[in-house]
């Protein structure tokens, strides 16, 4: 046979027909232990009912004797005792019909015949009594009655005992049959089984030689040729030597292993390649990262030239505009146009000085000239450098300065800033903005807060990524730019003076909140070290 298909199936219908044929005999074996058991069985009940007979009718006959020797006593108990017998030979009756039905069996109806003559004869035995106790009843002599009685009991005894004794005997004898047929049973069932399993385990045997052994020899080898190909023995082939399904699947293995083969060989090729076409790119990629440092570090470099360029000249404007201004405050009063002359450059000037702060923060170093100061003109001075930008976008920008102005150890022009960044940012990120809030007040434990509010949609994105470095808001315009710190700066600004800095929602829930707590000065430690916190304090800020 060239087909495991064929060959298996000729396995299972083989073990098919064994298992139907073994399970045909168990049925038909249990079959016939079954009725073997129900005949031991009904012949037990009968024996059971005719023992019960026998005592009815000894109580029948008791109850006889009595009624005529008592003529005065209970009359009754003649009539249940004949009752209970009349019971008891029809139960017998009942039973021997169920374990006799009408059938074509001659010994079945040989039984049945020979145990309903017996039956008959008890019946007739129990009418004859009752007959005879009647008629001793009508005599008066009580000698006679006496007399009369025994023989009637006698009568009854001799025609109620050897069928009795019959009918218990044939049960007996049933009992004794079943016994028998049920060890005969038994016996054959023994040797049947036996044979059935001599017989499968030849089969097994004979199966497992010729079908089984070789194709499970011939998977192994298909099993040891597949583990030596996945560690990488290419080389590995397999003899075929049949044209079943196993030798389809030797062929295909023999043939992935070639073209794995080639295919490897092609891949440390591509992989050569890839590694030299890697090198060229990193190679051109660092040649990049270095001339991008270079524009990087020429920015910063004109950055912070043109704001040292820029200073200057404000710097001599600002001077000469006042010594015009006292020039001429003895003839005609140009003031205002010098005074405008004087606000202007000196709101180009701080910007100059927050262009110049930027790029030192770039580079990583920024200096902080930490003084006692008052947190309401520091915010005041920073909406009023923010105020024309609120106005060209038609947004209310307003400052609420608290109950108190609250004093803190700070750099002045930093703070600025910091609170302008934060104004800027509203202004240029939050869509359909119609007002800004900046407030002071002061808080529990000797601190102060710097808020500031609008009624934007808020923020869109969580804290920690807000305050990424280079972050822009979702909302920012391509187009628009700024020279502001950052959220990232701006926090770091404030952590190094002591606060802290958090992002929220306004006090209805809509709109973004920017909170800052400042530390406060303690107004002991004002008096007594104001003039030591004049100096200057630089420290380093990680590079942006």
């Amino acid at each position: 046979m060239r087909s495991l298909k064929l060959r298996f199936a000729l396995l299972l219908g083989g073990t098919a027909v064994v298992v139907m044929l073994a399970a045909i005999a168990a049925l038909a074996s249990i079959a016939a232990a079954e009725r073997t058991v129900d005949r031991t069985l009904e012949a037990q009940r009968r024996l059971e009912l005719l023992a019960e007979l026998s005592g009815r009718l000894t109580q029948f006959g008791l109850a006889a004797v009595e009624t005529v020797g008592n003529p005065d006593g209970q009359p009754e108990a003649m009539a249940i005792a004949r009752d209970n017998a009349d019971r008891a030979l029809t139960t017998v009756d009942e039973a021997l019909a169920q374990s006799f039905p009408p059938s074509d069996d001659p010994a079945d109806r040989m039984q049945y015949a020979a145990r309903t003559r017996p039956m008959a004869q008890l019946r007739a035995a129990r009418v004859v009594l009752d007959r005879q106790v009647a008629r001793i009843n009508r005599q008066t002599e009580p000698e006679k009655r006496q007399d009369a009685i025994k023989g009637a009991l006698n009568g009854f005894g001799a025609m109620t005992g050897q069928p009795l004794s019959f009918l218990i005997e044939a049960e007996r004898r049933s009992m004794a049959l079943g016994s028998e047929q049920a060890r005969a049973l038994s016996a054959r069932l023994r040797v049947a089984a036996a044979s059935a399993v001599a017989a499968a385990l030849v089969l097994l045997a004979v199966l497992y030689r010729s079908v089984t052994r070789p194709t499970l020899a011939r998977i192994e080898e298909v099993r040891r040729a597949a583990s030596a190909i996945g560690h990488g023995a290419l080389d590995t082939r397999l003899s075929v030597a049949t044209r079943d399904e196993l030798g389809l699947l030797m062929t295909n293995v023999n043939r992935m292993a070639a073209r794995l083969a080639r295919r490897e060989s092609r891949v440390a090729a591509d992989r050569a390649a890839l590694e030299d076409t890697v090198a060229a790119r990193t190679a051109d990629l660092r040649a990049a990262n270095a001339r991008l440092e270079a524009v990087d570090r020429s920015r910063r470099r004109f950055f912070a030239d043109v704001s040292h360029e820029l200073r200057t000249p404000l710097t001599v404007i600002l001077g000469e505009c006042d010594l015009a201004l006292r020039g001429v405050s003895r003839g005609a009063d140009p003031g205002p146009v010098f005074t405008t002359i004087r606000k202007r450059a000196q709101r180009l000037k701080l910007r100059v000085e927050d262009l110049l702060r930027v790029a030192r923060s770039e580079s990583g170093e920024i200096e902080f000239d930490k003084r006692p100061l008052g947190l309401a003109s520091v915010l005041a001075e920073a909406v009023d450098n923010m105020g024309s930008e609120a106005a060209r976008r038609r947004v209310a920008l307003s400052l609420d300065p608290g109950s108190q102005d609250v004093e803190c150890l700070a750099d002045r022009e930093w703070l600025r800033q910091t609170v302008e960044s934060l104004v800027d940012n509203a202004l240029r990120h939050a869509k359909g903005l119609t007002r800004v809030e900046v407030a002071l007040s002061a808080e529990p434990g000797a601190r102060a807060r710097i808020t500031v509010t609008d009624d934007g949609p808020g923020f869109g994105a969580s804290e920690a990524e807000l305050f990424e470095r280079f972050r822009r808001g979702a909302g920012a315009s391509p187009d628009e730019t700024g020279f502001g710190i950052g959220l990232a700066l701006a926090r770091w600004i404030v952590e190094q003076h002591g606060g802290t800095i958090r992002l929220g929602a306004g006090p209805d829930g809509r709109g973004a909140r920017v909170s800052l707590d400042m530390p406060a000065l303690d107004p002991a430690w004002e008096i007594g070290t104001v003039g030591n916190a004049a100096g200057d304090a630089q420290v380093r800020e990680p590079a942006a």
